[in-house]
């Protein structure tokens, strides 16, 4: 995890608050460290992880996790993390001859084998990983998501991926109070409408919302981009507004350093 992003967030592994939904964003530039940093941070904390790779190999997720002083291996072979590799999940989906999968050990990524199905099967696995989650050995159950874009290039409707979520929501945050770290592309200047809607909705639902951006005035070699942080407001009274900070960063290699918009020394 990165200590920096921690003190901008106002929080540790000790004292994380619990059933909330983080969204995480990144437009034109990469957001993947932010998260390798939830990955660590709730590891760090003692929590249950179910992680949804659908991006990368367990590997490459190691390999990170161990420059930032975690080890995903041996967390999984002690029960703290479930790990599911998606691009290995749904090769063998579209490879499968019919004689792989039972239907009392349905694959989390069945859905691809039918059009339009929803997400039932990868929900089930998620509440099934979670719901053993020990008081006395686990703090709270944790859900990660990287990305739900792929999800949509997988076929999957909108309609269904935000029945995913919701139903996430209630049974991770509300029910076993536990949080949701989610990543998905923000496409809002390209025509990406199913994209789009993803975004948007996942955006009024989520508590905290972390947008990695590029430069607006274009690549520097001393600044790597900008993170925009929204505090939504839990209050329904519409005087309370959401606050919206904007910070500068640059990626190390087992760091990130942040820093208020324009003054870092490469801007002076």
């Amino acid at each position: 995890m990165f200590p920096e992003l921690n003190d901008i967030l106002h929080s540790t592994p000790q004292t994380c608050q619990q059933g909330k939904a983080v969204l995480l964003c990144d437009k034109q530039t990469d957001g993947s460290f932010l998260v390798h940093h939830f990955l660590s941070f709730y590891l760090r904390g003692g929590c249950k992880v179910c992680f949804l790779g659908l991006v990368q190999s367990f590997n490459h997720y190691n390999l990170v996790a161990q420059k930032l002083g975690v080890h995903l291996s041996a967390a999984r072979e002690k029960g703290q993390l479930v790990f599911l590799e998606g691009l290995r999940s749904s090769l063998d989906v579209i490879l499968d001859d019919g004689q792989g999968s039972t239907p009392q050990t349905p694959s989390p990524f069945q859905f691809l084998s039918s059009p339009n199905a929803s997400l039932q099967c990868l929900y089930d696995f998620v509440r099934t990983s979670l719901l053993e989650t020990s008081e006395t050995t686990w703090k709270f159950p944790v859900l990660i998501i990287d990305d739900l874009s792929v999800l949509l290039s997988l076929g999957v409707s909108p309609v269904n991926i935000m029945n995913f979520m919701h139903y996430c929501r209630a049974t991770i945050c509300s029910k076993f109070l536990g949080n949701i770290v989610t990543l998905v592309h923000n496409t809002e200047d390209l025509e990406d409408e199913e994209n789009n809607i993803v975004v948007k909705s996942l955006s009024h639902q989520c508590h905290l919302i972390l947008q990695a951006e590029g430069l607006p005035t274009g690549y520097c070699k001393d600044i790597h981009g900008q993170l925009k942080m929204t505090c939504r407001s839990p209050s329904p009274v519409k005087s309370e507004k959401n606050v919206t900070q904007v910070f500068q960063y640059k990626i190390q290699d087992k760091n990130v350093t942040f820093f208020a918009r324009g003054t870092s020394a490469a801007m002076l």
